[in-house]
């Protein structure tokens, strides 16, 4: 297995964020355990920390809070808190059954553009072989989700592709941690996958393909879980 880098935090420069980039920024921390379980999220020190008013980091906040990761608590405030396996498992259901219509409801042809991503986060990938660090691990699954999204013409079903890549990613530290480089190389083989099914310009087997691989990392989490 390889060894996890230690991360040092450095603060976030202070920069003008738009609601949704600080709703994306809040819930990678969510999902990279930056925020963990029981921590508590205050409005006040997020507008300082991202240089916004209070008002963005209350919608942005009220925005998460639909997905379950997030709950208001009276005498508390926002606190960042974990799904169930049984949310977690009915996640995972409906991401193999999103996966299946990527190609199918008003599907974007891959192209150039897309494949020249993937090869970027291949590369990536494989270069983690060499020093896991579960952050990098779910910044570049992060950034294949959202590639992926790009695929999607439906625009309800890629928010709702969205939306349940958030759910089901807040519990993907915890596998990484216990598993290693072995979740390294089963990224690197679905990357792999999706090159070949992108080089075709194929659609439907980007979606088939990704439905593969979420029924191997459903597997992982289950036997983590237990």
């Amino acid at each position: 297995m390889g060894r996890r880098k230690e991360r040092t935090e450095t603060p976030e420069p202070l920069v003008d964020l738009d609601m949704t980039e600080l709703q994306h920024r809040l819930l990678e921390r969510i999902c990279m355990r930056h925020y963990k379980p029981g921590d508590q999220l205050k409005e006040a020190v997020l507008a300082r920390e991202f240089g916004v008013s209070r008002t963005p980091v209350r919608e942005a906040l009220n925005r998460i809070s639909h997905l379950g990761l997030i709950s208001s608590r009276n005498g508390v405030g926002t606190v960042v808190i974990s799904l169930s396996l049984a949310q977690i498992e009915q996640v995972y259901e409906l991401r193999l059954e999103l996966a299946c219509l990527i190609g199918t409801l008003s599907p974007i042809v891959p192209d150039a553009g897309h494949l020249e991503k993937l090869m970027a986060l291949l590369a990536r990938a494989k270069a983690m072989q060499a020093g896991f660090d579960a952050d990098d691990y779910i910044r570049i699954n992060h950034e294949l989700n959202m590639l992926i999204a790009t695929m999607i013409g439906n625009q309800s079903l890629r928010a709702t592709w969205l939306h349940t890549y958030y759910q089901a990613a807040s519990t993907w530290h915890g596998v990484a941690d216990a598993l290693g480089a072995d979740v390294v190389t089963a990224l690197i083989e679905e990357l792999t996958d999706l090159i070949a099914a992108v080089r075709q310009g194929d659609a439907k087997a980007v979606g088939y393909t990704q439905r593969i691989h979420i029924g191997y990392g459903f597997a992982k989490v289950r036997r983590q879980f237990a």
